[in-house]
């Protein structure tokens, strides 16, 4: 097994050390948090040591090797907080439908149901949406949850 922490050597400041003991000792905080801040607080050089290994984080705290490497890593390149948070997603989601799209999909649900059908199935509008090309491809779940943003009440 590769041991990652001869070139990330974490020395932790006081107020450092103050910051992740409290986390630890919180109540109630966010469990890759508190991972996170044990492994820095485990992995912890002092003055001139050179600290624990990977390994004994890893084993100590039952977390991988990769994960004390990756917090390690961070916490030196990057500091306290990029070490302890998360980040943020970089995932840019669009919309699926438009306001436009979205008022066509309520005005269906809302009309009468196709010939022989009590009422519109998500299956039935999604297909319909397509037919009428409003657009070229739409799943069930995104008119459910479009429906229910919309709150619309179509029985």
């Amino acid at each position: 097994m590769k041991n990652y922490n001869t070139k990330y050597v974490v020395r932790l400041t006081a107020e450092d050390r103050a910051c992740l003991e409290r986390v630890v000792n919180r109540g109630r905080v966010a469990a890759a948090k508190r991972r996170h801040a044990q492994i820095l607080l485990k992995a912890d050089a002092g003055p001139q040591d050179s600290g624990p290994t990977d390994t004994e984080v890893a084993d100590a705290l039952g977390v991988g090797i990769v994960t004390v490497h990756r917090v390690r890593q961070a916490y030196v390149e990057q500091g306290l907080s990029a070490a302890i948070e998360r980040k943020p997603s970089s995932r840019v989601r669009l919309p699926k439908l438009d306001g436009r799209q979205e008022a066509q999909l309520v005005a269906l649900a809302c009309g009468p149901a196709p010939e022989g059908r009590a009422r519109w199935t998500l299956r039935l509008l999604a297909q319909r949406l397509v037919e009428l090309e409003i657009v070229p491809s739409i799943c069930m779940e995104t008119v459910r949850q479009t429906l229910k943003k919309t709150n619309s009440s179509p029985g």
